[in-house]
């Protein structure tokens, strides 16, 4: 709790999870790095500049690596050149520097020295002066410069990973991404006929043929199935297919059919195809007799000699709603069920590696004896697309592929199951979803007046550089009339609160040219939905030499449509009265204008959207 606390008002800008540990003594040092690997704080990899200068700096018998171990006898000067040399290298985001008392060790002065460099930088340093009476005057001097300081190592390696995580944090908030990944185009007409020809027929599960078909129409690979009714069909199906086959009872009661008696593999013959046939029968009757059996799926023996099965699902929460789950696969999954990743999707690159990196799984994905390691692409490519489903089906409530089969060349679904239920004829596109995917389908683009490309989209995070020299290029005139006052430019976080948005109750589209290979900002527009959730207040600012090009009308058309889908039923601003260009402008889009009831200095449109 201390380490918490301790992080949240400490001054540093966090960067990241790689720590650097300086240390006097050699059992601290190893005390700190078995704590941050047990709390998965990976020891930065010293750049080989600074291993150079830590050479030159250091005594020849120094540790040579991280923990940097400078000896019993180091003084403040030998501890300034190690953290110095830290504090310089790209490659580390943190330090931890250790001192315990010794012989020749000066506690006092070395923390002054600490201090001094600390002051220069704002990398994230924490400190760790072990004993008591010696090293006292040494804590008050870092309680009096705020750099966190323990007595023992480990609380200080904590607050380090509370820092390191709560950039990690900040790192996945800033991802908005898409519903469907930039990936090849999903089939989704073909996928909605699936499911909506199931539900027609009053079914609330699909059959295997019909997961995998969905499977296919979102790019995931199947293993090619078909359902045979009788022993004489499966052999003419087994025989079109090529032996060897698998044989799986196809029905949407059976979730686990090795546990029914329901599967057969690696069937070489029709004899051993038609057997098998009734046998499965015979086994399910006996095991699962209130079960609905289709019939019996069949499909090629998938065999790959360095094949690792995992299982990706999804479930929905009554809370949070569809929820991705990524582990081990097979007949293991429920061995190892508390070894699972969770996320929530929209999710893109960033997300599932964030996703797998959570997981012990992953570790087993890589090289093992004689295995290579997976196509680590092509789980990412499947989780990409199961979100992708997710996202566009709401009539999805429960996803299970399991086995995923993974090796060094891709990946296949051998196995797949999919249930399915009505949704309200008066839900939004993304209502099922707790975090609002990217509105990628809003993305526009026309000819300006003289023919430069005009883009117009929702804004994004990221644009966040651009945002700021967007405003900054405003001519002073246009940030009063914008934002009121005659401030030069818009603060970090009032810039991070007007591109990290909520799509869901608000939205905000940035016009952009290409210039110079990159893009630039020439206009932005925005709502906000107000706490009545039935009106919305806007603003818009086009670039000076963008007025009179017909920009504006663009942006506004796109917003004010944008707001009638949403199912708001009025939009209104706020101008001052001296800015009768603007006034004039929302005139003619059909607001009606009237006093503003607490600011004569204003001017306040309304305008009637549904």
């Amino acid at each position: 709790m201390y380490a918490a606390a301790s992080a949240l008002f400490s001054h540093f800008k966090p960067r990241g999870k790689r720590l650097a540990i300086i240390t006097n003594g050699g059992g601290p040092g190893v005390m700190a790095a078995d704590h941050a690997e047990d709390i998965g704080i990976p020891l930065a990899q010293l750049d080989a500049a600074t291993l150079t200068r830590l050479t030159e700096l250091l005594p020849a018998t120094w540790s040579k690596s991280n923990p940097i171990d400078i000896l019993g006898d180091a003084d403040p000067a030998r501890y300034g050149a190690a953290l110095q040399a830290c504090i310089d290298d790209d490659n580390i985001d943190g330090v931890l520097v250790i001192l315990t008392p010794q012989a020749m060790t000066d506690p006092t002065q070395a923390a002054r020295t600490v201090i001094e460099i600390a002051r220069q930088s704002d990398k994230p340093m924490v400190t760790c002066w072990m004993g008591e009476e010696q090293v006292s005057e040494a804590r008050k001097l870092f309680r009096g410069a705020a750099i966190p300081t323990f007595r023992t190592p480990e609380p200080a390696v904590d607050l380090f990973s509370h820092i390191s995580n709560y950039y990690r944090n900040r790192q996945l908030l800033m991802q908005t991404p898409p519903s469907i990944s930039e990936q090849a185009p999903p089939r989704l007409e073909s996928a909605r006929l699936v499911i909506e020809t199931a539900l027609m027929e009053g079914r609330k599960v699909l059959g295997e043929m019909e997961s995998k078909a969905v499977l296919a129409s979102f790019r995931i690979p199947i293993a090619q199935t078909v359902v045979a009714r009788s022993a004489s069909e499966a052999m003419i199906l087994a025989e079109e297919l090529g032996l060897p086959v698998v044989m799986k009872i196809d029905s949407p009661q059976i979730s686990h059919k090795s546990d029914s008696g329901g599967v057969r593999l690696n069937l070489n013959s029709l004899a051993a195809v038609r057997d098998s046939w009734l046998e499965i029968m015979e086994d399910v009757k006996k095991n699962r007799p209130d079960a609905h059996i289709n019939g019996i799926a069949i499909e090629p023996m998938i065999q790959k000699p360095n094949g690792r099965e995992l299982m990706v699902g999804m479930v929905r929460d009554k809370i949070f709603g569809p929820t991705i789950v990524f582990g081990p696969g097979g007949i293991s999954v429920e061995a190892y069920n508390s070894d699972r990743a969770v996320a929530l999707p929209p999710l893109n690159s960033v997300l599932v590696a964030d996703m797998l990196a959570s997981t012990r799984t992953t570790a087993r994905l890589g090289e093992f004896r004689n295995m290579p390691p997976v196509n680590m692409a092509a789980i990412e490519a499947v989780l990409l697309s199961v979100s992708a489903m997710v996202c566009e089906l709401p009539w999805i409530s429960e996803l299970d592929i399991n086995p995923l089969i993974v090796d060094e060349n891709g990946a296949v679904a051998v196995d797949a199951r999919i249930a399915i239920e009505n949704t309200p004829i008066t839900a939004g596109r993304y209502d099922h979803m707790a975090i609002h995917p990217y509105p990628s389908h809003l993305k526009t683009g026309f000819q300006a007046k003289d023919g430069s490309l005009v883009t117009i989209r929702p804004i994004r995070p990221e644009d966040v550089r651009m945002e700021q020299q967007f405003v900054k290029a405003l001519s002073p005139e246009s940030r009063y009339m914008r934002f009121m006052n005659t401030i030069r430019e818009v603060s970090p976080a009032q810039m991070a609160r007007l591109t990290q948005i909520d799509y869901d109750r608000e939205m905000a589209f940035v016009a952009t040219i290409e210039e110079e290979g990159a893009e630039k900002e020439v206009g932005v527009v925005r709502y906000a939905t107000s706490p009545d959730g039935e009106s919305c207040e806007f603003a818009i600012v086009v670039a000076d030499d963008w007025q009179g090009k017909g920009l504006a009308r663009r942006l506004m058309g796109t917003l004010i449509d944008t707001a009638r889908s949403s199912g708001l039923r009025y939009m209104h601003g706020d101008f001052l009265a001296e800015n009768t260009r603007m006034l004039a402008f929302v005139a003619s889009l059909g607001f009606v204008l009237a006093a503003h009831p607490e600011d004569h200095g204003l001017k306040r449109g309304v305008l009637v959207l549904n």
